[in-house]
């Protein structure tokens, strides 16, 4: 729909020979930016008289810059913005909102907390603008302020506090261990759920209980899910992510048995869930049963499948049935999908260790295939199964194209 709104712009403009206002210029920038990309926005923006870029030409430009992380460029932007301020008041508190937006994504908290002094000292802001200031210092975990916005929040009649308020204040002290307030803020939400929000608010609720370890308030919200008029996949996932989070196995099975007889549509994120449990605690059986009980009813598993029973037999020890279940995850896998990097790399190690190198040839030609790595992996990794390179590992050779941070993180979410 974007791309025909986009060619619709340009036909008006080029075919009727139109003349444009600058609004019209400035969502035609827009559509460009997000379907074409910033090169070509940046390009359009270059064809447009001086005369014509105004308040609101530059505003779609710095969204541009901001929805493509562009930095520098959506800081450059900025300043030439603050030039309007003083006729453009209340939209410049929009501009604002963009670059504080853009500062909490990328982690830039001493950019954020400048920027925020600035808007307090010029009393540059608006009720979006609380909101997107508690969740940067949710963010940052920083208590203090969050709790001094909090209260500011409460005692302005203008202020937007709802359900997600609350939360996000729960996610703060759950991040620095206070539960006891968290469990204020989560009951303070529950009384503020609209109707049209409660499938959201639910899902978020059933996690943040489990995270502090209250499994009553989630079997109670579970109930209230159960009301709704129907069950949707992300409320089993909610569930089940969140009993698994409790250790509460028997509980999770139960769970997904009533998903499994329901009328949702299969998804294989949630039989996911259950194998990491059962991974993660050693039920290896059950891991396997669960997966024959799949086969049976589908043709094909899902790659990550397959991963998470790889990854559940490397950290027991079971290297030999690693690597062949890996090898079912790498060929089963979708496109743009990378099975565990740590799994993967242990399981190149192995077969190497053994001095099986055909098979260790043949992971590596099939992972090569599948885009899971770059040319210069696939070789560095050719020479090393070789025993060309010694004194290190697959997962060394493999940070060019997996950055060591991201793939403990991503180890880590998927362990959890």
């Amino acid at each position: 729909m974007p791309f025909s709104l986009c060619q619709v712009s340009e036909w008006m403009s080029n075919e009727m020979n139109l003349h444009l206002y600058s609004g019209d210029i400035a969502t035609r920038l827009d559509l460009i930016g997000k379907v074409r990309g910033l090169d070509q926005a940046e390009q359009y923006f270059s064809s447009i008289r001086d005369t014509s870029r105004d308040f609101k030409v530059y505003g779609a430009l710095l969204n541009c810059y901001a929805q493509h992380t562009s930095v520098e460029k959506a800081e450059a932007i900025m300043q030439k913005m603050e030039v309007y301020a003083s006729k453009h008041a209340v939209d410049i508190v929009m501009s604002y909102n963009v670059m504080l937006k853009l500062y909490t994504r990328i982690g830039e908290h001493e950019k954020l907390n400048a920027l925020m002094k600035e808007m307090k000292e010029k009393n540059i802001y608006n009720t979006l603008t609380l909101t997107i200031w508690l969740k940067a210092y949710v963010t940052s975990n920083d208590i203090d302020e969050m709790e001094k916005l909090l209260a500011q929040m409460e005692a302005d009649p203008q202020a937007t506090v709802d359900w997600f308020t609350y939360t996000s204040a729960a996610n703060c002290y759950i991040k620095s261990g206070q539960f006891e307030k968290s469990l204020a803020m989560l009951k303070k939400s529950e009384q503020l759920i609209e109707r049209k929000k409660k499938r959201a608010a639910y899902e978020s609720l059933l996690t943040m209980y489990a995270a502090i370890g209250k499994k009553d308030d989630v079997y109670r919200i579970w109930n209230m899910c159960k009301n709704l008029v129907s069950s949707r996949n992300s409320h089993y996932i909610s569930m089940l992510t969140a009993l698994v989070k409790l250790n509460d196995i028997d509980g999770a099975e139960r769970i997904l048995e009533q998903w499994e007889f329901g009328n949702t549509c299969f998804d294989f994120t949630i039989p996911n869930v259950m194998m990491s449990a059962y991974c993660n605690n050693g039920l290896l059986e059950k891991a396997e049963a669960y997966v024959e009980r799949l086969l049976k009813g589908h043709e094909k598993l899902d790659g990550s499948i397959w991963d998470c029973l790889a990854r559940g037999y490397y950290k027991w020890n079971d290297m030999d049935k690693a690597v062949e279940t890996m090898n079912k995850a790498i060929l089963a896998s979708r496109q743009r999908w990378k099975p565990c990097t740590f799994t993967l790399a242990a399981c190149i190690d192995h077969v190497k260790d053994k001095g099986d190198l055909e098979l260790a040839l043949e992971i590596l030609r099939i992972c090569r295939e599948r885009s899971h790595f770059s040319a210069a992996t696939h070789d560095r990794l050719l020479s090393y199964v070789h025993g060309e390179v010694p004194e290190t590992n697959a997962l060394n050779l493999m940070e060019g194209d997996y950055h060591p941070k991201k793939m403990e993180r991503s180890s880590m979410q998927k362990i959890k």
